[in-house]
Order: structure tokens, then C-alpha cells, then sequence
């Protein structure tokens, strides 16, 4: 009995290691991005934080002072040459980090596409940034005295990832002239930015800001070789971003950029990966056409 009940322990050992060996082989690779920007006037006085939060009603990751990007491939044999860094959003003080990024990560996946979600640098806050946003929500002057520092950072985060995945393309499987870049919100703000203060090396191939928010950004013109860019946003958007989203479209418009402008009735403000039972849970069905019609779905080699 003892000798059978030590072979047991024994086989149970070796499979739960086993177990474990398989879990870490599912780990997504985090990378490290070279912060660049003068930061010090932010001090991230506490480490960041992933927690779900009950006011947003979701996972959430706050106070992130090193910029990371974490890598969700395809299955082996799918993968088409496409990577797209994602851009969650949160006000700049957090990221809504699976609605707006590894649930849209995934969703890439299925379809060949290579993923980076993007955790940027955010505002420097206490316990719960997201209880923090929100007290500012509704005076923009708060707003823009908390993230006026921080959000060159963010961008400069943005355009290091673009440079980043360029130069280790060939690792990754994909092609240097697919990289594109998708944000949602503050993640949008990135997004355009990106669209229009890159240089050679970190030029996106096709960008898409959804709802984004365009404050710090309105008097950015459209450079000479714009990506394509794909928009979209609800009309009754709590935050009233819907105009921006329109000026944005317009602006590629009269610089006869390529791109394409979806405007939901009805979604609200942060419908990401979200269902609500409305046609604007179908705005990812839309991108993933807009890709196929851009040949980004197809295999690159």
C-alpha cells in the first residue's frame, strides 16, 4: 500500500510539473519598452496595479511608469505577416486593459494577425486610478493640468513600440510593412498621434483611433504619406467625442488619405470589446473588413 501510494505521489508530481511546463509556455512575452521623454516631474510613487474595477465594471491596470508591450501570437501555422499594437484606453490614469486590449488582442489572433498590447505610461495615482479619473471627469481644466505632462510620455511610448516591432519583425514572423496601430480613447489620442508625428522608422502601415480623444491634437495636420486609417465612435458618446472622430475623417478626407468613418446611433463612450446588443458590438466585424479589403488578412509571404 505505502509503495503503491509513493508511485502515485511520484506520477502526480511528474504531471502537475508537467502541467506547470505547459502553463508557462502559454505565458505572453513581456517586453520592456526604452522609456524616452523628460518624466521627471512625475513621480509613480506606488507600483501598478491590475484590478477589476466595480466603477467601470471591469479589469483594469493603473500607475504604469515603465511601458511595456505584451505579446499575444496566433496559433502556429495562421499567422499572415500582420501585427497591430493595441492601445487601451482609461483617461490616461488607467487602461482598461481587456475590453479595449487583450480581449481585442485575441479576436486578432483568430485571424492570423500578430498582436502587442501597449501598456503606456499613465498619471501617477494612489489606490484606485480609476476613482481618481473620474473625480476629474467634467472639468476639463482638471483634466488637462493632470495629463498635460504625461501624455507626451504616452505618444513617445507609442512611437518606441512601432520603432520596436519594426526592428524585430523577423523574430515575431511578420512583416516591417504591415505594423499597424489601433487605440481606444486616451489610446486613441496615441493612435493619432502616432498617425502624424512619426518618423521613417516608426511609421504605421494603417492606423484605427477608435473614439478617440483629440484635445491634445487638434492642430496636427495630415503628413504627406498618412497611413490608411479606419474610425469609429457612437453619436452619443458621454464624453462628446463623436465631433473629433468626424474632424479626424474629415481631415484625411481633404488630404485624400485613405479612410473609413463608422458613427454608431447609439453605443456610448468605451464600447470596446463589449456586447450591449447594439449594431456597434459589430465595429471589430467592420475593422476585420476593412482589413481584408486593405489585403491584411491575406499572407504576406
Amino acid at each position: 500500500m505505502q509503495a503503491r501510494f509513493g508511485s502515485f505521489v511520484v506520477r502526480f508530481g511528474l504531471i502537475a510539473l508537467l502541467a506547470g511546463c505547459a502553463v508557462a509556455a502559454k505565458a505572453q512575452q513581456v517586453i520592456r519598452l526604452s522609456p524616452t521623454g523628460d518624466s521627471s516631474s512625475l513621480k509613480w510613487t506606488t507600483p501598478e496595479r491590475e484590478y477589476f474595477s466595480p466603477i467601470w465594471n471591469t479589469q483594469v491596470v493603473t500607475n504604469v511608469s515603465q511601458p511595456t508591450l505584451t505579446v499575444y501570437a496566433p496559433a502556429q501555422g495562421t499567422a499572415n505577416g500582420t501585427a497591430i499594437i493595441i492601445a487601451p484606453g482609461g483617461g490616461f490614469h488607467a487602461l482598461s486593459i481587456n475590453s479595449e486590449g487583450i480581449d481585442v488582442a485575441k479576436w486578432l489572433n483568430a485571424r492570423g494577425v500578430t498582436a502587442f498590447v501597449l501598456k503606456y505610461r499613465l498619471v501617477p495615482t494612489g489606490e484606485d486610478g480609476v476613482k481618481e479619473v473620474m473625480s476629474k471627469m467634467g472639468n476639463n481644466a482638471k483634466m488637462e493640468e493632470a495629463t498635460a505632462l504625461l501624455i507626451p510620455l504616452a505618444i513617445a511610448d507609442g512611437l518606441a513600440a512601432v520603432t520596436y516591432v519594426r526592428k524585430h519583425a523577423a523574430e515575431f514572423n511578420i512583416s516591417p510593412a504591415r505594423i499597424g496601430f489601433i487605440g481606444f480613447s486616451a489610446g486613441g489620442t496615441v493612435t493619432s498621434a502616432v498617425a502624424t508625428q512619426y518618423t521613417a522608422e516608426n511609421r504605421p502601415d494603417f492606423v484605427a483611433p477608435i473614439y478617440a480623444y483629440l484635445g491634445a491634437l487638434k492642430d496636427a495636420s495630415v503628413p504627406k504619406d498618412a497611413p490608411p486609417m479606419f474610425v469609429a465612435a457612437a453619436t452619443d458618446d458621454q464624453l462628446k467625442l463623436a465631433p473629433e472622430s468626424i474632424t479626424l475623417y474629415n481631415k484625411w478626407m481633404a488630404a485624400a488619405k485613405p479612410v473609413e468613418l463608422h458613427m454608431y446611433a447609439k453605443g456610448g463612450h468605451g464600447f470596446g470589446m463589449r456586447k450591449q446588443n447594439l449594431p456597434s458590438d459589430h465595429w471589430i466585424d467592420r475593422f476585420g473588413e476593412w482589413l481584408d479589403q486593405q489585403g491584411l488578412l491575406k499572407a504576406s509571404h
